[in-house]
């Protein structure tokens, strides 16, 4: 079985995640936490960390159960074929959410357009180039997964 990507209409990705499990297909919302500041309070609020984008594991000929759900625009496409993303990718970005452990680095040093490469972390290897760069976060475009994250990167090279 494979990890496909499915591109939901916006701001359904959990609604279409919960009824894609509810139907029996695995599947992988990757959620991220954020404090939200308003005028009166800061509140939590989860949100997806790919936006209108959900991963499910199913098998090839399973591929169109999917449109049964709400939500569910269509299969990214890569080169005229559904993208297909690796296990070892999908548990990259778990290690990545669940890696509670950060330490500080000096990010005035990196430039737009620099190539850059994770040396330690749970992102460990993976290869990048910088996008933006602020004081506290640096945006990284991720070649391996052909996304842009937006992260307070702490191990780059």
């Amino acid at each position: 079985m494979n990890w496909y990507v499915l591109y939901t209409k916006p701001r359904w990705e959990k609604k279409t995640a919960t009824e894609l499990e509810r139907k029996g297909i695995e599947v992988y919302c990757p959620m991220i936490t954020t404090v939200r500041q308003w005028s009166d309070r800061k509140k939590k609020v989860t949100s997806p960390l790919f936006t209108s984008y959900i991963f499910v594991r199913l098998k090839e000929k399973d591929r169109n159960l999917v449109f049964s759900a709400p939500g569910v625009v269509r299969y990214l496409f890569w080169l005229g074929k559904p993208a297909i993303v690796r296990d070892e990718e999908i548990e990259t970005i778990e290690r990545w959410l669940n890696n509670d452990q950060y330490e500080d680095v000096q990010v005035r040093s990196f430039k737009p357009g620099e190539r850059v490469e994770i040396q330690s972390g749970p992102m460990k290897g993976q290869k990048g180039v910088v996008k933006e760069v602020g004081k506290k976060e640096i945006r990284l475009v991720l070649e391996s997964l052909g996304y842009v994250v937006t992260t307070k990167l702490r191990e780059v090279q």
